[in-house]
């Protein structure tokens, strides 16, 4: 029998403030190396959530999605 494992999102996302200043920092163009983003405390939540993505090259960077929730934060 396989099993398959599924990642629980709750209904309702609130980053953190971390969180949100990394995004920042991505969407002023600033992309991260994966050891950037160990230094820069990157959260596994904003790419399970696909807040941030990784480019061609393997740096993570912001997604649209990612961007919508910066505007939404800043409401």
């Amino acid at each position: 029998m396989n099993h398959v494992q599924s990642t629980y999102h709750a209904p309702h996302f609130d980053p953190t403030v971390d969180e949100l200043d990394t995004l920042k920092k991505l969407e002023l163009g600033q992309c991260f190396s994966l050891e950037e983003g160990l230094k820069q405390h990157l959260s596994g939540r904003l790419l399970d959530r696909g807040y941030v993505g990784k480019t061609a090259v393997g740096e993570f960077c912001i997604t649209d999605h990612g961007r919508q929730l910066i505007r939404r934060q800043d409401n």
